[in-house]
C-alpha cells in the first residue's frame, strides 16, 4: 500500500485554524502542493508563515469560502501556482448554535449554505477541472480525490444546534451522491466524520467551560481528546492511493464516541 502524495498539489479550505490547519501542514510535509484557504486573513497568513521560503509548495488564499466567485477565484489561484489540482479537502465549516423551536428559516439556510453547499459548489467547480487534466494525460489512475469533513452531530443531533446538525447530515448525503456521480470519472469522494478531536472550537468551548475535558473525556471510549493531527492522519490516507478502492464512505474519527450509549456508560 501507497500512501505517497508526493507531487500532487491540494486545496484546504478552512486551513488557518484547528483541523483545516492540521491537515493542510500534513499534506504539505508529506510533499504536496498545498493551498491554504480561509476566510480570515490573518490566521490563514500565520498559518503558512512557516513557509516564508520563496521555494517552499505553499500558497495561501483570502476569501469567503460559501461564495461562489471566491470559489472560482481560489481555483484559479492554485492553477495559477501549481498549474493542477488533485486533491481537495473541504474543512471548511461554519458552527453556530440555534433555537430549535425558531421559525424564522435564516439560522437553516445559512448552516446549510455555509456547511453543506460551499463544500458541494467547490466539489463541481474542482471535479470539472480535475477531468479536465485527466482527459489532457491520457491515464487509468486516479483522477481525484475529495474529503469533506463532518462531525458527529450529523448523527447525534444537539437540539441547541439543530440546524448545524441537519447541515452535517447532508453534507454527508452530498458525499455519497457526489461519489457516486464521479466514480466513472475516477474521483473518489469520501468523508470524515469527527468527534473528541482537538478543533478550533473545541479549544474555545474548554476555555469558556473547562469542566467539559473530563466530561468529553469520560464518554470517549479510548479515554482521551486526540490531537487534529491525528484526523489528518485518516485524510492523508483517503487522498492517497493506498485508498484507491474506497469512495463513498465516511470514516469516524472519536475515539469510540458514537459508539457509547450515554446513559448506559453512566449507569455502568
Amino acid at each position: 500500500m501507497t500512501l505517497s502524495i508526493q507531487g500532487k498539489t491540494a486545496i484546504v479550505t478552512g486551513a488557518g485554524r484547528g483541523v483545516g490547519l492540521a491537515i493542510a501542514r500534513h499534506l504539505a510535509e508529506r510533499g504536496a502542493s498545498v493551498m491554504f484557504a480561509d476566510g480570515d486573513e490573518q490566521a490563514v497568513q500565520s498559518a503558512v508563515s512557516d513557509y516564508a521560503d520563496e521555494e517552499s509548495q505553499v500558497r495561501h488564499f483570502v476569501g469567503n469560502m460559501s461564495e461562489k466567485l471566491a470559489m472560482a477565484n481560489l481555483l484559479s489561484a492554485t492553477l495559477d501556482a501549481f498549474d493542477r489540482v488533485d486533491i481537495l479537502v473541504n474543512a471548511h465549516r461554519f458552527v453556530r448554535g440555534s433555537d430549535p423551536l425558531d421559525t424564522d428559516m435564516d439560522a437553516l439556510e445559512e448552516m446549510l449554505r455555509q456547511n453543506m453547499l460551499a463544500s458541494l459548489r467547490l466539489s463541481q467547480m474542482v471535479a470539472k477541472r480535475m477531468i479536465r487534466q485527466a482527459d489532457g494525460e491520457g491515464s487509468s489512475a486516479q483522477t481525484g480525490a475529495i474529503v469533506n469533513i463532518s462531525t458527529l452531530a450529523a448523527r447525534r443531533p444537539i437540539p441547541s444546534m439543530l440546524g448545524y446538525s441537519i447541515a452535517c447530515a447532508a453534507q454527508e448525503q452530498a458525499t455519497r451522491g457526489l461519489a457516486l456521480a464521479l466514480a466513472p470519472h475516477r474521483i473518489r469522494v469520501n468523508g470524515v466524520s469527527f468527534s473528541s478531536v482537538m478543533s478550533h472550537e473545541l479549544q474555545c468551548a474548554l476555555k469558556d467551560n473547562p469542566d467539559q475535558r473530563a466530561q468529553i473525556i469520560a464518554g470517549t471510549p479510548l479515554g482521551r481528546i486526540a490531537p487534529a493531527e491525528e484526523l489528518a492522519e485518516t485524510v492523508h490516507y483517503l487522498v492517497s492511493d493506498g485508498a484507491r478502492f474506497v469512495t463513498g464512505q465516511i470514516v469516524t474519527v472519536d475515539g469510540g464516541r458514537s459508539l457509547a450509549d450515554p446513559v448506559t456508560s453512566q449507569v455502568l
